[in-house]
């Protein structure tokens, strides 16, 4: 994994870079759907990591946020998040990433999170643990869902959809100590695995979104599944990632939200 990993950090900071460099610069906003927008920026930020990858590793396949997809090789798939947070960086809001991962025969091995506001580098490879800018990272300690720091975000369809996770929203808001919504699914998984928050749950995340934060939540001592507490996958559409600690605690509480649905149906 040596080579995959220099070369996947040397995209993300490159793209990263750029990122930062142009954030107060103005930009062309498009709308993919009533709320989900993307800027010129995706698209420049994508295509500089592509062509890095690709002129290292030509026969491996890839999967990308901004209509990518070139399955060139069965056995190695890159998956790309160009901007993780892209409403934030299009309203000049700091908070967001370049996510890369890297799946070889379905299973994710190498995950890279870089956010060029703080310059932190997050990254792991499957049975190394994981590390920020070179530090080896772990979860929290905390057991007490009441005394826990926890972190969502809602789906795009969320003026549509009835599953648009405002029900449990509203059940963990009454048990925890504090909720955070930070608009960045990547960054929110990060912030799992290195204790800044004890659990994040999540509706409807695409493979990009998830790939590399869930091995690195792995990789640091974390759990994560779907809300049933059956194993995740990145193609899924729960995700909840936590210390393990009060993976328990949550699963209860999203529960209830079903619980809750079914009885006004």
């Amino acid at each position: 994994m040596d080579e995959y990993l220099k070369v996947a950090k040397e995209a993300a900071l490159k793209a990263g870079k750029m990122l930062w460099k142009n954030f107060k610069e103005a930009r062309e906003i498009y709308f993919k759907g009533e709320i989900n927008l993307v800027t010129h920026f995706d698209t420049l930020s994508q295509n500089m990591i592509f062509e890095h990858l690709s002129a290292s590793f030509p026969d491996h396949g890839f999967l990308a946020e901004e209509d990518l997809s070139k399955e060139r090789g069965a056995e190695f798939l890159w998956l790309i998040d160009p901007i993780d947070g892209t409403t934030n960086f299009a309203h000049k809001f700091p908070v967001f990433c370049v996510s890369i991962a890297l799946e070889k025969k379905g299973k994710i091995v190498l995950g890279i999170v870089y956010d060029p506001t703080r310059d932190e580098m997050f990254w792991a490879v499957e049975g190394g643990g994981s590390f920020l800018n070179g530090e080896k990272i772990r979860v929290s300690s905390v057991d007490d869902l009441g005394k826990g720091l926890v972190a969502t975000g809602f789906p795009y369809d969320i003026r549509e959809s009835e599953i648009n996770n405002i029900d449990h929203f509203n059940n963990f808001a009454k048990r925890v100590q504090a909720i955070r919504r930070c608009g960045s699914a990547a960054m929110d998984l990060c912030y799992v695995a290195c204790g800044r928050f004890d659990g994040f749950w999540e509706l409807k995340l695409s493979p990009w979104d998830v790939a590399a934060g869930a091995l690195i939540v792995k990789e640091s001592g974390g759990q994560i599944s779907d809300f049933q507490n059956a194993d995740h996958s990145i193609y899924g559409l729960e995700t909840l990632a936590t210390n393990g600690l009060i993976h328990r605690q949550m699963i209860d509480i999203l529960q209830l939200g079903k619980q809750m649905v079914k009885i006004e149906k």
